[in-house]
């Protein structure tokens, strides 16, 4: 994560950045993102209330592919866990086989048929 900042400085200081990660395996990646973005100054300015800058973020800024049934389980719940009234907050998160769709060359084909 520090890496990605580095070569992308201020990446977590605008709310209109968006953030994938399509071979999702605890959701710890995206959780470390959504906290960064939740805890930006600039974010928080734009969204001082706090659960409208939560469901910003989730709702327009970070999305994923979980392979199989069990792992999106897993992940969306270690996204989503910290509030059950974010439990709903799913549409950016799949379950799809990212990995597969990759290899026949199908990614960008899959990412806009789950994503738009």
């Amino acid at each position: 994560m520090d890496a990605l900042a580095c070569e992308n400085p201020g990446c977590f200081d605008d709310a209109t950045h968006t953030f994938a990660d399509l071979y999702m395996k605890s959701g710890l990646y995206i959780t470390e993102i959504v906290k960064r973005l939740y805890h930006s100054d600039k974010i928080k300015a734009e969204y001082p209330n706090d659960a409208e800058r939560i469901r910003h973020i989730l709702q327009h800024q970070v999305y994923g592919m979980a392979p199989t049934r069990i792992i999106y389980l897993i992940a969306t719940n270690y996204i989503l866990g910290f509030d059950e009234s974010m439990k709903s907050e799913t549409k950016n998160f799949v379950q799809a086989d990212a990995s597969q769709a990759a290899k026949e060359g199908k990614l960008a084909e899959l990412v806009k048929k789950c994503f738009g």
